[in-house]
């Protein structure tokens, strides 16, 4: 058997930890399929006694995780630091110019600095590898650059924030409003103290660049994701969807839209009303799922664990087994000086159904108002809903279906009704996916 493919790694919180376990564990099952022995040289991380259920006795401990971009023994540096700046980029750059593969978990980073970092390692000639920053353990970013590779990909869309996913599938279990099912989730670790990155949709946006750039061959725009979380949904906008046949889930969506003067990305992370028939209706909990539509293939659902340290730590490995087969290929699939430069797409002609919901007070004439501002700006109706939120202030909530049509349309009524005093709040719009 070739000599061992020694690496460092940054960061042992709960994936770095489950890298050093995994490692471990299967040992000679990875060493059997990497066709050489993966070998740790050294770790490195801030507080050297936090006890991290693992035993670090036996590897060289390096308290500044820059030292592992120079030194020689180190084949591969493994970054699981986090954060799109600061110590994890400055050690990508270095690693990579030292002539180190670099493997990442960091999709802040990769969406911010992928193209950069793309670029440097194959001027390098090493790899730069980030399968575990997009739906953790599930292979998509394999699955649409090698499997899928011979594929236009039409389109890429699915539900890439497991927080966001848990906090809606149980307030649609239990009836619940968001607050509530979120500092649920903050006490069983299921959200972050700070939840903003995840419910307020920009981890699902870092994650759909990433994945947009794979699957069409595009320089990364994450600056042009369309980006709207969920902390306006309500427990009766749950109640709701599921009378009509729907559930609400948080999807991003990436395609090329050709539907303007000239091709665009379109990138969108926003709440649905997904159909029941729907595949992506019945991922629940912290899931992560993936659609991708391609002109051959058809369609493929890539569903799994989104995070965790076992399905994270897998996909870091599995990341690392490639490097030491000797696989170092374009990180996007292909050369970085090809990816295409895309404008942001328009969406005014976009074609859809919504769901929009105002909350109003109960007083004549408001109805009529937004009705007349729909017709106004020729949004047609299809149904219409209204009812008492149970809470004092004498507001009740109206909610309406749209036909389809174009998403100007909408835009345009909700400008005529922007600043009226019958609107308590902004109106909360959500696309219909239908099965």
């Amino acid at each position: 058997m070739a000599e061992s493919l020694n690496i460092a790694l940054a960061g042992l919180g709960t994936v770095g930890s489950g890298v050093v376990r995994l490692i471990e564990t299967n040992a000679a099952l990875i060493a059997r399929r990497a066709r050489r022995p993966i070998r740790i040289a050294a770790v490195s991380a801030r507080d050297r006694g936090k006890d991290r259920g693992i035993d670090l006795a036996g590897y060289e401990w390096v308290d500044d995780p820059s030292e592992l971009a120079s030194r020689p023994d180190i084949d591969v540096v493994v970054e699981m630091v986090g954060g799109s700046d600061g110590p994890a980029l400055a050690l990508a750059r270095n690693a990579i110019a030292g002539g180190k593969s670099f493997v990442t978990a960091n999709k802040a980073m990769i969406a911010h600095h992928g193209l950069e970092l793309a670029a440097a390692a194959e001027k390098a000639g090493v790899a730069l590898k980030f399968e575990a920053a997009v739906a953790g353990g599930i292979p998509v970013i394999k699955g649409l650059s090698e499997g899928a590779a011979a594929n236009a990909i039409e389109r890429v869309y699915g539900i890439l924030n497991g927080t966001c996913n848990y906090i809606l599938s149980t307030m649609e279990d239990t009836g619940r409003d968001f607050a509530d099912v979120l500092a649920e989730a903050q006490r069983l670790g299921y959200a972050e103290a700070d939840p903003t990155f995840d419910v307020e949709g920009i981890d699902a946006a870092h994650k759909l660049s990433i994945l947009a750039g794979i699957a069409f061959g595009a320089r990364l725009r994450f600056d042009a994701v369309e980006t709207t979380g969920i902390s306006g949904v309500l427990a009766a906008d749950i109640a709701q969807a599921r009378a009509l046949g729907y559930v609400i889930r948080l999807i991003g969506t990436a395609e090329i839209d050709r539907g303007g003067a000239a091709a665009g990305l379109f990138q969108r992370v926003r709440p649905h009303l997904v159909h029941c028939d729907h595949p992506l209706a019945s991922v629940d909990g912290a899931t992560n799922a993936v659609v991708a539509e391609g002109n051959f293939m058809g369609r493929l659902l890539f569903q799994g664990a989104g995070a965790g340290d076992g399905p994270t730590a897998s996909a870091v490995v599995a990341d690392i087994i490639d490097i030491a087969r000797g696989e170092k290929g374009a990180a996007f699939s292909m050369p970085s000086h090809e990816l295409e430069a895309l404008e942001p797409a328009e969406t005014g002609h976009r074609i859809g159904r919504a769901y929009i919901r105002f909350i109003v007070p109960d007083r004549p004439g408001v109805l009529a108002e937004i009705t007349a501002a729909m017709r106004d700006a020729g949004v047609s109706i299809e149904s219409f809903i209204q009812k008492g939120r149970g809470e004092a202030g004498g507001e009740v909530i109206v909610a309406l279906v749209t036909h389809d049509g174009p998403e100007a349309a909408v835009r345009r009524a909700l400008a005529i009704l922007e600043g009226s005093d019958s609107l308590a709040s902004p109106p909360l719009v959500m696309q219909i996916l239908e099965g």
